[in-house]
């Protein structure tokens, strides 16, 4: 009897820690995915993309400017809040 208690009270504690880590994990989630559309996430992606997209300008052909666009285009479909 005791050491069914032991091995239930220890069944309840796992449970417990098996939930708060599942909650942990959907507040984690929903504030990575809230950084990553937010309005200062777009500033900043539209900042960098702008930056890469110009040097890689420079130093490829301009046969593949339109290529470079799409790239930045859809990397910046997916972060900040223009989508």
């Amino acid at each position: 009897m005791a050491a069914e208690n032991t091995v239930n009270t220890g069944k309840d504690a796992v449970d417990g820690a098996v939930e708060k880590t599942k909650e942990a994990y959907e507040r984690i989630t929903e504030s990575v995915g809230g950084a990553l559309n937010s309005e200062q996430a777009e500033q900043i992606s539209d900042t960098i993309l702008d930056t890469v997209t110009g040097f890689a300008k420079k130093i490829l052909p301009d046969s593949a400017d339109s290529q470079i666009d799409e790239v930045r285009r859809k990397v910046d479909e997916q972060i900040g809040t223009e989508k």
